[in-house]
Formats: structure tokens, C-alpha cells, sequence
């Protein structure tokens, strides 16, 4: 039997990418598509507890859901699909997800979501928007999950993949990378309401501050495909110790 993938995205399930990556992956496993609505970009792993989520089919076949990125991977594994699933993929962004922007990403989140639930998981991300390339992006995506699915590590892990806009790609043109570091994002940018109301647009990121040949933002700059393995651990081992120490002192 054919393996089964959950393809979603945070750029909503009528988008270029994820419909350049569902034909890609339909050529070598059966494909669910379970993504949001609208654009969802920056949307991070927040899940929808206010209301219950609608979810719609398109002609297509694509389910929508009114919701998130992590909404539409949740329903998904939770009740929508019975099918078992075996790989979990969301993408291809319009745009990259680099260093410090994984955390913000929809799109890393929605794979993240299927990690949390024991499925292995890649986030695919173009990183020039407006989808330039995009063929050639869906196919080394469809190259590393292919590789997944052929040789399958013990654990589930979760990789963050970022695609330079080349015109084609070379398996060899591939580095496992570390997250890069920006500095801080630039300032909110003040605007006001109709009825006179100061509001704010949130100001744009910040410069990349660490840019080693081994860093994600190192990898694309030289026109490599980066692939960074993410860690949901968030506790800073390093400091237990010190932490100990400091809230006991008298």
C-alpha cells in the first residue's frame, strides 16, 4: 500500500505552493490535504479554543478549516482523517523561515503539531516570495520526503527546510544546518485609525546577526538547500544549576 502524507500549510489551502507541493507528493504517496482557510502567516502553534472550527471541502478535494495552521493538523489527526498517517509536511511557503522567524512560522508550526502527536514532520519554505521556482522547490521536497519514507529514522524527528529560488536543484546542493540569530525586529510603525485612533503596524525583522557557512541563513546566502532539525526542548539545561542556586540564596 501506498504511504499516506497530511500536506498543510499558513498560506491557506488555494495557494501556489501547496498545490506545487500536493502534485509533487501524489507521485510517490497518497495525499491528504488539511490546511486553513485564509492566510495564517505568523500564526506560531496557536491553536483555536473560543469557538468550534469549521472545516469544508473544496472541489479539489482539499479540506479547509476556519482556523489555524495547528487547527487544521489537529482536527486532521484527531478525528478528521482515519486513515493512519505516516508523515506529516507543510509548505511550500511563500517566503522563508529562518533563525529566530521559526518560532513566528505557521508553517513550522503545522508540521510541529504532527510531531507533537509522534508523527515525523518536514516544513518546507521558499525563500523569495511570489513563488519563483517554485517547480523546481516542490521537487527536491519531494526528493527529502521520498528519502523519509525510504529510510525512515527510529524516532520521528522534525526538519525545517529552506529552499534558495534556483531554477533547479542538485541533491548535493543540500546542508544540515543550525539556526542563524537576527537582531531584534525594527520598530512598530505608527498609523492612525479613520476616527483619529494611533494603531501600529508590527515594523519589519531585523538584520541577520549570525550568518556562519553552518547556520540556515549561510546555507541559502551560498544557494544551498538548508535542512535544520528542530528541538521542542525549550528548558536551558545550563542554567538548572544556577537557577537552583539563585532561588535559594538568601
Amino acid at each position: 500500500m501506498r504511504k499516506h502524507i497530511l500536506l498543510s500549510n499558513d498560506d491557506g489551502y488555494h495557494a501556489k505552493g501547496i498545490e506545487a507541493l500536493y502534485e509533487a507528493l501524489s507521485e510517490i504517496a497518497d495525499v491528504t490535504v488539511v490546511a486553513p482557510e485564509t492566510n495564517h502567516s505568523g500564526a506560531s502553534n496557536s491553536l483555536t479554543l473560543n469557538r468550534p472550527l469549521a472545516v469544508r471541502q473544496a472541489k479539489n478535494g482539499f479540506y479547509y478549516v476556519n482556523g489555524t495552521p495547528s487547527d487544521s493538523v489537529h482536527v486532521a489527526l484527531t478525528g478528521l482523517i482515519e486513515r493512519e498517517i505516516d508523515l506529516v509536511v507543510a509548505g511550500i511557503n511563500n517566503g522563508a523561515n529562518l533563525g529566530e522567524d521559526t518560532l513566528y512560522s505557521g508553517t513550522v508550526a503545522a508540521a510541529t503539531e504532527g510531531f507533537l502527536f509522534g508523527y515525523p514532520a518536514l516544513a518546507f519554505s521558499l525563500i523569495e516570495r511570489e513563488w519563483p521556482h517554485l517547480d523546481a522547490a516542490a521537487q527536491i521536497s519531494q526528493y527529502i520526503v521520498k528519502k523519509q519514507l525510504a529510510q525512515p529514522r527510529q524516532a520521528p524527528m522534525l526538519l525545517s527546510v529552506n529552499i534558495p529560488a534556483l531554477a533547479a536543484h542538485d541533491p548535493e546542493n543540500i546542508r544540515v544546518t543550525r539556526l542563524g540569530r537576527r537582531h531584534p525586529s525594527q520598530a512598530v510603525v505608527p498609523t492612525s485609525s479613520p476616527n483619529g485612533e494611533t494603531m501600529y503596524w508590527i515594523g519589519a525583522v531585523g538584520n541577520v546577526r549570525d550568518f556562519a557557512d553552518d547556520t540556515d541563513f549561510g546555507a541559502v546566502q551560498n544557494g544551498y538547500v538548508a535542512v535544520t532539525p528542530l528541538n521542542l526542548d525549550l528548558t536551558h539545561h545550563a542554567e538548572l544549576e544556577l537557577t537552583r542556586q539563585w532561588i535559594s540564596s538568601k
